[in-house]
């Protein structure tokens, strides 16, 4: 985990790995609940029965959004600014979901600055890439570059 003290300060720490998170349980009652909020109610999601035998693996996977969407739960902890009013999700980058979550799978996340820019208006842009690991997989689930805005307090 990684604090500093103004959101400015964390120029010094492009490169950096901030955090390594917990491991998360993706179960299929997760899963079905992504699926009935997002309306992504595909069989290789939601229909054990089917995957089964027609997924490899044999098992629903998640979601590739819902993986996107634990982001802020699996990166808790990462990146604490002290001096601090508002931080706003400004977008992403780059985005790409490498491997397949198994239902069943642990994930967690790895943190790492990739750029800061101050911007005219004060706020500091940060672009953070953040990959999301499969417990025992080779590749990760997500890899993606998110980018938010810190205004400092």
């Amino acid at each position: 985990m990684l604090t500093v003290k103004r959101p400015e300060d964390l120029a010094d720490h492009v490169g950096e790995v901030i955090g390594v998170g917990e491991w998360l349980l993706v179960d299929q009652d997760m899963i079905d609940r992504f699926a009935d909020l997002s309306g992504d109610d595909q069989w290789i999601h939601v229909d054990a029965e089917r995957a089964k035998t027609e997924m490899p693996g044999g098992s629903t996977i998640a979601h590739g959004l819902l993986t996107l969407c634990l982001s802020p739960r699996l990166s808790k902890g990462h990146l604490t600014v002290e001096e601090l009013r508002m931080a706003v999700n400004y977008g992403i980058n780059k985005l790409r979901f490498t491997a397949p979550a198994p239902v069943g799978a642990r994930l967690r996340m790895r943190s790492r600055i990739a750029a800061v820019t101050q911007r005219p208006d004060g706020a500091v842009m940060v672009a953070t890439e953040r990959v999301v690991e499969i417990e025992g997989a080779e590749k990760p689930a997500m890899v993606a570059e998110t980018v938010s805005l810190l205004y400092g307090a």
